[in-house]
């Protein structure tokens, strides 16, 4: 297994109260993008205070596509709260969605 590293992120805005969920390699750039409105479709245009919430560290990207997936279904914010509050769910989202060479 490589040492590739591939984040989920929920990312939280207090001005606009508002969660984003997304994927990337690499999540420093990802929130500098964010917060500059690089992404002009983005629903994160409407704000510049974008933080990280919560990250879920995946071995490949389409095991992160599918947790990102499962994340923007629930559209929940008390689902995205419980993820920081509750790091076995994480634990669990990461299993579920395990690539079968793992």
């Amino acid at each position: 297994m490589s040492d590739f590293k591939f984040f989920v992120y929920v990312i939280y805005s207090p001005s606009y109260d508002k969660f984003y969920i997304g994927q990337t390699e690499d999540i420093d750039r990802q929130l500098i993008e964010h917060n500059n409105h690089f992404f002009s479709s983005a629903s994160t245009k409407f704000a510049d205070d974008w933080e990280i919430f919560h990250l879920i560290i995946c071995s490949s990207r389409s095991q992160g596509i599918k947790i990102e997936s499962h994340l923007k279904k629930a559209k929940n914010k008390v689902y995205l709260e419980n993820l920081k509050k509750y790091p076995e769910i994480s634990e669990r989202l990461i299993e579920k969605y395990k690539d079968n060479g793992q």
